[in-house]
């Protein structure tokens, strides 16, 4: 296969992945840590109403969302590509980290977290996952 084809379509599964990742994290949260009392959190409404009864434990499987869904997006990404594996991987975090920006202007959270989730989510998770790529497939140099 071309390696850029390759190289497109290892970033299209990575973005794919993550976001199934994170929104699998983000569906089973409410089961994990309740939300609080009377809080309707299947609409952006109900969230933005329920952000200020939040403790920090809510915060908790949003994090691991944005953190869980990057690093299994960039794996996937760095582990599919024909090249430049590391590179393809921080598009991957970027991508997310994007996301998570605008989720920043559209929700009122704390500013703590979302200094944390921007700046602890993304890039770190976008690395590690694009290193544990890159050694599981060793038949190729490092990009």
């Amino acid at each position: 296969m071309n390696p850029i084809v390759r190289n497109i379509l290892a970033v299209v599964a990575g973005v794919i992945v993550g976001g199934a990742v994170n929104m699998g994290i983000i569906m089973i949260s409410g089961m994990i840590i309740a939300p609080p009392p009377g809080a309707d959190m299947t609409t952006m409404e109900g969230v933005k109403a329920a952000m200020p009864m939040m403790e920090p434990q809510h915060f908790i499987m949003p994090f691991l969302a944005h953190a869980l869904g990057t690093l299994a997006g960039s794996f996937v990404a760095a582990w599919l590509a024909a090249s430049r594996r590391l590179v393809l991987a921080i598009v991957i975090a970027l991508w997310n980290m994007l996301g998570g920006a605008m989720a920043v202007m559209m929700l009122p959270g704390p500013m703590w977290f979302n200094v944390f989730d921007l700046v602890g989510a993304y890039i770190p998770s976008g690395f590690l996952g694009g290193r544990i790529g890159m050694m599981i497939k060793k038949d190729q140099p490092p990009a």
